[in-house]
């Protein structure tokens, strides 16, 4: 069975915090779900993204502001990812588009139109597209 979860950015901000939320995920995992968790950026990190891209474009396009924001979740979902594999689990983090993830064009309020996730013949979830 399969659990989705969310961790925000307070829940992340930290070493302590993100060890917490790995070990959320390893002790379902072991309960026999598979894990699925989606992470914000760390603590303040989205606002400090954005103020770097204010002082370089005022006006950013919304299509380029999304691309340098995700980069925190990026990060976020590598840190995780690390510090399950740290514990002696496997993981592996995704973009949304690498998850199968589709959404319309709206860039900052984006809609999820479907889940096309990547299948290995195996029935796992590719590691990447």
């Amino acid at each position: 069975m399969r659990l989705v979860q969310k961790f925000g950015g307070t829940s992340l901000k930290d070493d302590q915090r993100l060890r917490c939320a790995a070990m959320r995920s390893v002790e379902l995992a072991k309960k026999g779900w598979q894990v699925v968790t989606v992470v914000s950026a760390q603590g303040d990190t989205t606002d400090e993204l954005l103020a770097g891209a204010k002082r370089v474009c005022p006006n950013p396009s919304a299509r380029e502001l999304d691309a340098y924001l995700s980069v925190g979740e990026q990060m976020s979902a590598a840190l995780l990812a690390m510090t399950i594999e740290a514990m002696g689990y496997p993981a592996v983090s995704l973009t949304g588009a690498q998850a199968g993830i589709m959404t319309d064009s709206t860039h900052g309020n984006a809609r999820i139109l479907g889940l096309n996730p990547p299948v290995r013949p195996s029935g796992q979830v590719e590691n990447s597209p």
